[in-house]
């Protein structure tokens, strides 16, 4: 059997320190004060879809064991919006978020605890030791498996408290809309508003005030049907369809339900609502690319032929980009080369956050932030693919299927087709340019994951911070909905250069451009943290700005130059073996910033363990490592062989490490996909 993921070591847990506490009526804790109770430590930041997907993860399990475990997440930001204490308890409430919160600005709680990675989880026992320390997202099961061997263990010990935990509910703000996703224009000139933290789409006026109608009941879940009983979970975008599509249809437009890894369909004459793609079930990458090439492309598995089945595991290929043969819409759905995922409910999305209609491809385009990827949907076929992306989270351009994107929130569609992306992660602008050869990625603003600012100027040193919208102005430019800066930014194709529109606003979350009797004109803003729309002039001239570029400040670990020896560490949790029916189910992809850091070890190979070799003429840098595993559940046959048909589960988890070289820096670099030694 497999070995549990607790750690023998003993191992006593640091304090809590930090600015401040949210969700405990003004208190502070610290550990003596939770002794007693299994306390679960969530390294988080807002910005963060994987951070986003853990809170959800971890929902039932702090319902089911409401009396003998404390969660408390531990905000360590990447931005500098995020270390704002007033932004931070808007995203607590804006995500519901029903446990202590540890304001950590200056990263001291993030430091003791040696965390490398968003989201980072530490369980620290009754007695106050830590018992295991978890990377990235999908350890639900393994925690409950943990958890039920604690409870055991110290109730059988006395050292187990039941009772009550020290969560205090906020004080809730917002008025007829809560935190509001996107929006866009109706026919009649009224506005079909995603009300995301309502769980519902709202009708208003031109006014901007004014509700014409609710669709959805408020109530957050998931329930197809009319108006006053349909249910959303935390809604983000909306596409309306060609007027002709949607009489074929029956239905208007598409909702990206995000935390339902949904996409539904609305009839807007009736208010009707129903699903149209996904299952429900959040899209892993064992879903995506099977395996990485060098090169970082995706090696797709073949579809099956089935609309509603994928194997776990099938034979893959490797794409060559010649054997595109037909249009790019025939691209999105090359069953081969790229991937058709499968139709309708048949098929797992990862929180898609934003969706436009191409004319071009003739298909609803997806922002899948939960994979990093830009998805594609067929109304007529219901048939769902990926447009781009490897699935691997960063900035690289290229051919579509080699690219990577860091969850991509905002779309729009230029006059030639070309589809713009608000990639949020990487705080840039990205375009794909559809043409008949093809799809390719380029980038016109932005630099890396951790590279942002508020620098207007040449694009190439222009920075923006965690864009989630974008639009196409009426002359071509480019308006950005900057949501950190709380500004909107113009970004001109013709001069390759970014200013600045509007600033001063709350959390823009999305532009809309509208003209209103032949007028100049105007920007419609969803000012998201002020749970309102408001209307923004475009200005003649567009303001100049210079705050400067930034990275995500984080502790640069020394090692030495020359050889390094590198171990991610990982236990599959009771009840799990490793996969290794096709040979060995784990994978590192590693990479650097600048690449003349890593002179040998780089690139994607199996194994955990990898000999890196770090130029001596290089003074510091990133270390961009990847690591993957494949475990599957179920007890082992009589031969020790997983069982056919077994739930199989992909866990894995991307570190950007700062490195500093020095003669007295550590020649081995230990990272935790899942446990400890």
């Amino acid at each position: 059997m497999s070995e549990t993921v607790r750690t023998q070591l003993r191992v006593r847990a640091s304090e809590l320190e930090g600015r401040g506490w949210l969700n405990t009526g003004g208190k502070s804790l610290d550990l003596e004060s939770l002794r007693g109770k299994i306390v679960l430590l969530d390294f988080w930041t807002f910005c963060c879809i994987n951070c986003l997907h853990v809170l959800d993860e971890l929902r039932p399990l702090e319902e089911k064991y409401s009396d003998v475990l404390v969660t408390v997440g531990v905000h360590s930001p990447k931005f500098e919006h995020e270390a704002d204490p007033v932004a931070l308890a808007s995203a607590v409430e804006r995500y519901e978020i029903h446990h202590p919160v540890l304001d950590d600005p200056e990263l001291a709680t993030w430091k003791a605890y040696t965390a490398r990675a968003w989201p980072t989880l530490v369980v620290v026992d009754p007695e106050g030791y830590i018992v295991a320390h978890l990377s990235g997202e999908g350890h639900a099961d393994g925690l409950a498996v943990l958890l039920e061997e604690l409870v055991a263990e110290h109730e059988a010990k006395g050292t187990l408290h039941r009772g009550d935990g020290p969560y205090v509910a906020p004080v809730p703000t917002s008025g007829t809309l809560r935190f509001p996703g996107k929006a866009t224009q109706l026919e009649n000139g009224n506005y079909l508003v995603v009300d995301s933290g309502h769980h519902r789409l709202v009708e208003l006026r031109p006014d901007l005030e004014t509700v014409e109608r609710v669709i959805g009941s408020g109530t957050k879940g998931y329930l197809d049907g009319q108006a006053e009983i349909a249910q959303f979970n935390e809604p983000q975008g909306v596409a309306l369809l060609p007027a002709e599509l949607a009489w074929k249809l029956g239905y208007d437009a598409v909702v990206a339900d995000t935390v339902n890894h949904r996409l539904r369909g609305v009839t807007l004459s009736s208010g009707y609502v129903q699903t149209v793609a996904g299952n429900g079930v959040q899209r892993l990458l064992d879903a995506g690319p099977a395996r990485v090439t060098e090169t970082g492309a995706g090696v797709w598995s073949q579809h099956d032929g089935s609309e509603n089945h994928r194997s776990e595991h099938q034979d893959v290929k490797h794409h060559d980009a010649k054997h595109h043969d037909a249009g790019p819409a025939d691209f999105a759905a090359d069953a081969v080369d790229v991937g058709v995922l499968g139709r309708g409910d048949g098929v797992s999305l990862s929180s898609p956050w934003d969706l436009v209609w191409s004319e071009k491809l003739q298909r609803v385009v997806i922002a899948m932030a939960g994979t990093h990827q830009i998805f594609a949907f067929d109304p007529l076929t219901r048939e769902v693919s990926i447009l781009a992306g490897s699935g691997l989270e960063g900035l690289l351009d290229g051919v579509a299927e080699e690219a990577w994107f860091a969850q991509s929130s905002g779309l729009a569609i230029d006059a030639e087709g070309n589809i713009w992306v608000a990639d949020s992660e990487t705080s840039a602008l990205r375009r794909l340019v559809v043409s008949d050869s093809g799809v390719t990625v380029e980038t016109a603003v932005g630099k890396g994951l951790f590279d942002f600012g508020f620098r207007d100027g040449e694009a190439a040193e222009a920075r923006l911070q965690h864009p989630l919208g974008v639009t196409v102005l009426p002359d071509g430019s480019v308006a950005i909905a900057d949501t950190y800066n709380g500004a909107v930014r113009r970004y001109d194709p013709a001069t390759k250069s970014v200013s600045t529109l509007a600033r001063g606003l709350a959390e823009p979350s999305d532009v809309v451009v509208v003209q209103v009797d032949g007028s100049e004109p105007l920007l419609v803003v969803v000012e998201s943290n002020k749970h309102q729309l408001v209307l923004v002039p475009i200005p003649k001239e567009a303001q100049q700005v210079d705050e400067g570029a930034s990275q995500t400040h984080r502790p640069k670990s020394p090692v030495v130059p020359g050889t390094v020896e590198l171990a991610v560490r990982f236990k599959a949790p009771t009840g799990q073996k490793l996969d290794d029916r096709w040979g060995d189910p784990t994978q590192l992809k590693i990479s650097s910033t600048p690449p003349e850091l890593l002179v040998s070890g780089g690139g994607t190979s199996v194994g955990l363990l990898r000999t890196l070799e770090l130029s001596p003429d290089v003074p510091e840098g990133i270390l961009h490592i990847t690591a993957r595993a494949a475990a599957c559940d179920g007890p082992e046959t009589e031969d020790g062989e997983i069982p056919d048909h077994a739930a199989c589960h992909l866990y894995q988890q991307d570190w950007g490490i700062p490195v500093i070289l020095q003669a007295d820096g550590e020649s081995e670099l230990v990272l935790d996909l899942r446990g400890m030694d």
